[in-house]
């Protein structure tokens, strides 16, 4: 299995996109997609898999401090059903806390606040990805052939 990571960080205005390498060891962030709707966003995020040549997608699932699930949640899994309708294989990634590092990396980085807001969401889903892979070395082989990740 040879194939990248697609990773998304999806809010109600934006999708950040994020990518494995071939070897799943490090995440990239790529873009956010501006959110329009369902039919429009997924068939964005399906070329995305084809320019990457992958079908697996790894979602961030947000969640509550206590690990619940809330409204957003239920948000997230509507559109990732609507991929897997595409044809995707989708896993989920806790999430809790990604915006905050990835504003967090930002600022050490010297961004400015207006170039932040362009950045954050891809930033986020790198983030998330790269705390998928450093949990899985062997790139989350068994996740992707089972039915559910831990967290979803």
């Amino acid at each position: 299995m040879n194939e990248r990571i697609v990773c998304l960080d999806v809010g109600d205005v934006r999708i950040g996109v994020a990518v494995s390498d071939l070897t799943r060891t490090i995440a990239t962030p790529v873009e956010f997609i501006t959110r329009v709707g369902w039919g429009p966003d997924t068939r964005k995020i399906k070329a995305l898999c084809e320019r990457y040549d992958t079908k697996y997608v790894l979602s961030g699932l947000p969640r509550n401090m206590d690990g619940s699930e809330g409204f957003q949640a239920e948000k997230v899994r509507a559109l990732c059903a609507q991929l897997e309708m595409a044809g995707l294989v989708v896993r989920y990634q806790d999430e809790r806390l990604t915006t905050v590092m990835a504003e967090d990396a930002l600022i050490a980085g010297g961004v400015r606040r207006e170039e932040r807001k362009r950045h954050v969401d891809k930033v986020a889903a790198a983030v998330i990805l790269q705390s998928f892979l450093d949990a899985h070395p062997d790139g989350g082989r068994t996740i992707w052939e089972t039915e559910e990740t831990p967290c979803g």
